[in-house]
């Protein structure tokens, strides 16, 4: 399994946010750059990055930060947030981000999803995020009618590399993710899956490899690595010793 250590850009800083609220924002750092080079140094090789302003605006905001993480290190970057159209999708790719992640346009343009999976093979994501396990668009401000499994399913014999799947009930709160929800969606589906909301512990990435090593290709984290919870080196050593998977 890859461990993928989060970077939420807001107003170009490093934040994290309780369940998806904007207003709730704590910020990390003033240098996301500075910050995905502590990564890569830790043994990471992919970060997880989000334009969280970018998510609201549904265009780039934060591509400066971006632009900086990209120039600091040589870690494969997996970007979503304010990505809406294959001009923008083809822009991040150009400029070196490894793959992108579709949220909102997978649910509200999920044709845009497919031609950008055959234009950019292996470059494409789709991002998941559940709230009372219904999908949450437009930065989690709009809540759908459709579950998880139902979206998942439109995508797949589409080629989407991998799925990201966020409990947003979970996120930044500290309390765990929601681990038989993550294995019970990717054991319906063909697409990789990424565990993704309330990873707060080491514990909570042994558990997840555990119940779903052979199933999940990695798991997600932010807050609590700022908070010191998590150890990036030791997250590494810990998802690496699975031998479904692997860190590369």
């Amino acid at each position: 399994m890859i461990f993928f250590p989060a970077i939420d850009l807001k107003d170009g800083q490093c934040v994290r946010l309780l369940r998806g609220e904007m207003d709730q924002a704590t910020v990390f750092g003033d240098d996301p750059a500075a910050q995905a080079k502590l990564f890569q140094d830790a043994g990471c090789t992919w970060l997880h990055c989000v334009d969280l302003n970018g998510a609201f605006e549904g265009k780039p905001v934060n591509g400066a930060a971006v632009d900086g993480i990209l120039a600091a290190t040589d870690m494969k970057i997996e970007l979503g947030g304010g990505i809406r159209n294959l001009d923008t999708i083809a822009m991040w790719l150009e400029k070196g981000v490894s793959r992108v992640i579709l949220g909102t346009v997978a649910l509200k343009d999920p044709d845009l999803v497919r031609q950008a999976c055959k234009e950019f093979p292996g470059q494409v994501a789709v991002g998941i995020d559940a709230k009372g396990g219904f999908v949450a668009v437009e930065g989690w401000a709009e809540v759908s009618e459709l579950t998880a499994l139902d979206l998942a399913q439109k995508f797949e014999d589409a080629g989407v590399s991998a799925l990201i799947y966020t409990d947003i009930d979970r996120d930044g709160l500290m309390t765990g993710p929601n681990t038989a929800a993550t294995i019970a969606l990717a054991k319906a589906i063909s697409i990789p899956v990424i565990a993704s909301g309330g990873v707060s512990s080491m514990e909570d990435l042994e558990a997840l490899q555990q119940a779903g090593g052979d199933l999940l290709e990695g798991a997600i984290s932010g807050r609590a690595v700022y908070d010191g919870a998590i150890d990036p080196a030791s997250a590494v050593a810990l998802l690496q010793g699975n031998l479904g998977g692997n860190n590369a």
